[in-house]
């Protein structure tokens, strides 16, 4: 049997009402975020497609004040208050090395002999495309569970990446500040681009 639409509950809170929580205005609720709900937040956006089920997305998530600490001199100074207060930051990188993976993740076939000896660039493609969308499933699955998201640039990278990834092969992508948004300190949605700007149908 095919699947049923979402109803419109579930559609506004995963797009139509969603907000992103990333403008400097915005500030997060005193509201913890457990151990529990970023186990959950995992369970879920691991299982969206990605190439090869190559899931080279690596997370470090943010939460002690000691681990805030190094992080917010790493951050643009925009970001920095949004970020000290926002209950969880989620680092998702990107693993040059998700290929040593393979064997587990997609055992019907060598697919670790697809990717082994790559040259970098390569690799950074495949895991960058990828990483980029499992932070995407990371983002909707926190939705779904009921938090608000900020995702960001704006961060010193290699810093980030030597700080919260040391001795790997895993690059900072992009951070995504995780709690209970503010929602009297937003402005109103910015514009969404029409279909007729933004696609063709061939």
């Amino acid at each position: 049997m095919p699947h049923s639409p979402l109803d419109d509950a579930a559609l506004d809170q995963l797009f139509r009402a969603a907000r992103t929580f990333a403008s400097t205005h915005d500030t997060w609720l005193d509201r913890p975020v457990s151990t529990d709900q970023i186990e959950q937040i995992w369970a879920l956006a691991r299982l969206g497609p990605t190439q090869t089920n190559t899931v080279p997305a690596r997370v470090a998530w943010v939460v002690s004040a000691e681990a805030k600490a190094r992080l917010i001199p790493l951050m643009d100074e925009g970001n920095r208050d949004k970020t000290l207060t926002a209950p969880v930051t989620a680092i998702i990188g990107a693993d040059l090395d998700f290929h040593e993976k393979l064997p587990y993740l997609y055992p019907h076939a060598d697919a670790r002999a697809w990717f082994e000896g790559a040259p970098e660039q390569a690799a950074l493609l495949t895991a960058w495309r990828n990483s980029s969308l499992q932070g995407a499933y990371l983002i909707l699955a926190a939705r779904a569970l009921g938090l608000d998201c900020g995702p960001m640039s704006g961060f010193d990278a290699d810093k980030v990446t030597a700080e919260f990834f040391p001795g790997t092969r895993i690059r900072a992508n992009f951070m995504c500040n995780i709690g209970y948004g503010n929602r009297a300190s937003l402005r109103p949605r910015n514009p969404r681009l029409p279909f007729d700007e933004a696609c063709r149908i061939l």
